[in-house]
């Protein structure tokens, strides 16, 4: 089972080109009692985003490869953390400025899929997310 640690080094195993910037995140966030991963996958959406402004498919092939294995192996702050955290931030329109947020749905893999239509579903519907 994947916890909140093994999250993250599941991520920059996927995506080394975000490790520096982790590594970052975390020396700021040391002396905290609890690291907020949340921002950090927020991070991880925006180097996604890169990702696909240019055009790096194979990239992000694995990065959303390893987001299937959160939502598959994860604990459960692990799958809420993947839903909410990664694919809610992906679809956040905010964040995209030369790219469409179903411009990802093509990378994702069954139970993301499942989750991402959650998460529109949620924002058009306020149909609650929920684990199957």
């Amino acid at each position: 089972m994947i916890d909140q640690k093994e999250m993250m080094r599941t991520i920059v195993a996927a995506c080394p080109d975000f490790a520096t910037r982790y590594d970052e995140f975390i020396a700021e966030w040391r002396d905290e009692l609890e690291i907020p991963y949340y921002l950090a996958l927020a991070d991880f959406a925006r180097q996604l985003i890169t990702l696909l402004e240019r055009g790096l498919r194979q990239q992000l092939d694995m990065a959303f490869s390893a987001i299937e294995r959160l939502h598959t192996d994860g604990d459960k702050y692990v799958r809420k953390a993947a839903t909410i955290g990664k694919l809610e931030s992906l679809q956040n329109t905010n964040l995209h400025s030369r790219t469409e947020p179903e411009q990802f749905v093509e990378f994702l893999r069954p139970v993301s899929l499942r989750y991402w239509r959650k998460v529109e579903d949620f924002w058009n519907d306020g149909t609650a997310i929920t684990d199957d």
